[in-house]
């Protein structure tokens, strides 16, 4: 039932065959979903007490990358300072930066400001003004783990709607991570996410999702942050995804630039949001490896 063979060792780690440990229980508390067609994840997916580690000390770094940008930026910034400083704390660290040439994309985080939803591309014309919103997203790779986070910075005097639109995502991807339980499907969170946006007046990007990370920059389960009925994936106990809801002021549609083919911007110029953490799904419920 459970894409686990018999003999293989056990995902929580003890050593024992997966027979001898969660075979049972996992088939237990899979039973009905199986019968009603969810999704249910592939053995590559359940990591190992060794590989989650890995993540954690990757996000170790992409922590620390954060927490000196909470210092440094602000008005009058470049974002090609902040793309400078993330390559060179990365490299620091021993690390690579995930996003840089990942599908050509030319550097090595994403800023995303006002109304650009995700993917903007860092530059030495673009500067930070006073009453901007940006996000921030990093993706550390180090000893091959992978793990992905991304804040968002207000820059000086912020009207009152956009300081809402930061503080609502911020609490749509809180309240859709703590959503997470083994033995669910992985819409719950977005059925929670959708519901705060939707008690807002908000718009959730639905063409962008979170994803599984790790032991790769994007895998199985994908995470949607919008409401749906469809059969999803269920989560199950070693399971290490991104919950990154981006939020918008207006409506939920969005468009990529045809010049450059990576920002995504709002459809209706309004402003957009978004956070974003590594989650590890476990026995009671989840851990967030990027806080």
């Amino acid at each position: 039932m459970f894409k686990i063979g018999r003999n293989d060792k056990c995902w929580c780690g003890c050593g024992k065959k997966y027979k001898q440990c969660h075979e049972r229980s996992d088939e237990e508390n899979l039973k009905e979903y199986v019968e009603k067609g969810y999704p249910i994840p592939d053995r590559h997916l359940i990591l190992s007490p060794e590989q989650i580690q890995g993540i954690k000390e990757s996000a170790k770094v992409s922590i620390a990358i954060m927490d000196a940008l909470d210092k440094f930026i602000k008005e009058g910034v470049s974002t090609e300072a902040i793309d400078r400083l993330v390559y060179e704390m990365t490299e620091d660290a021993g690390g690579i930066c995930a996003d840089y040439k990942y599908e050509d994309f030319p550097k090595h985080c994403c800023t995303s400001i006002n109304n650009v939803v995700c993917h903007g591309i860092p530059s030495e014309r673009e500067i930070l003004k006073n009453g901007d919103i940006v996000n921030v997203d990093i993706t550390t790779i180090l000893n091959g783990y992978y793990s992905d986070m991304s804040r968002m910075y207000m820059i000086g005097q912020v009207p009152d709607n956009a300081k809402k639109l930061v503080e609502v995502t911020k609490k749509c991807m809180l309240s859709g991570i703590d959503a997470i339980k083994p033995y669910r499907p992985v819409s719950d969170i977005g059925n929670v996410i959708n519901d705060i946006a939707d008690e807002n007046g908000y718009g959730v990007v639905r063409a962008l999702c979170g994803h599984g990370v790790g032991l790769k920059f994007h895998e199985d389960p994908v995470v949607n942050h919008y409401r749906t009925d469809r059969k999803t994936m269920i989560m199950v106990p070693g399971m290490v995804f991104t919950v990154e809801p981006m939020i918008n002021e207006g409506t939920w549609d969005c468009k990529v630039s045809s010049e450059d083919g990576w920002t995504v911007t709002t459809a209706d110029g309004s402003l957009s949001a978004q956070w974003e953490h590594t989650v590890l799904v476990t026995e009671s419920g989840y851990e967030i490896l990027t806080l």
